[in-house]
């Protein structure tokens, strides 16, 4: 199956991702914030990345987002920039603002609201692994 990493600063969401995702057959690796993802991205080369967006600063995962999807040649994360992201966040309850997948700010393939059903995790994971 895929090769998906998860990246949260919150352990217990790392850990019921991580049985639904490899219930289903997938290989988890996880990383705690940011700067693991983008270690983790290049070595690891995952096919499907589970971004939360507050972690070491309140906007980290739209950074991490931005890096990876650069569409400039000589950033060192060119090579990433199709892996799709899904993004799995608590930020709307912590904000009136409401944030969603667009092509200049925040290109991830989808935003979804924490908690999340565990079959409704497996259905977003499987529907953007076969759209790749």
């Amino acid at each position: 199956m895929a090769k998906i990493l998860v990246v949260d600063d919150d352990p217990d969401v790392v850990m019921s991702t991580r049985l639904c995702l490899e219930a289903e057959g997938h290989e988890v690796i996880e990383a705690k914030n940011g700067t693991e993802c983008l270690a983790r991205v290049r070595t690891q080369r995952p096919n499907l990345i589970i971004l939360d967006v507050m972690m070491d600063s309140t906007t980290e995962g739209f950074q991490v987002t931005l890096k990876l999807k650069s569409q400039d040649p000589t950033s060192e994360y060119y090579a990433f920039r199709e892996i799709p992201i899904l993004i799995l966040t608590a930020i709307h309850s912590t904000t009136p603002m409401r944030f969603g997948p667009t092509e200049d700010y925040l290109p991830v393939s989808e935003f979804i609201d924490k908690p999340i059903d565990p079959d409704d995790l497996v259905q977003k994971v499987t529907s953007l692994l076969e759209a790749k």
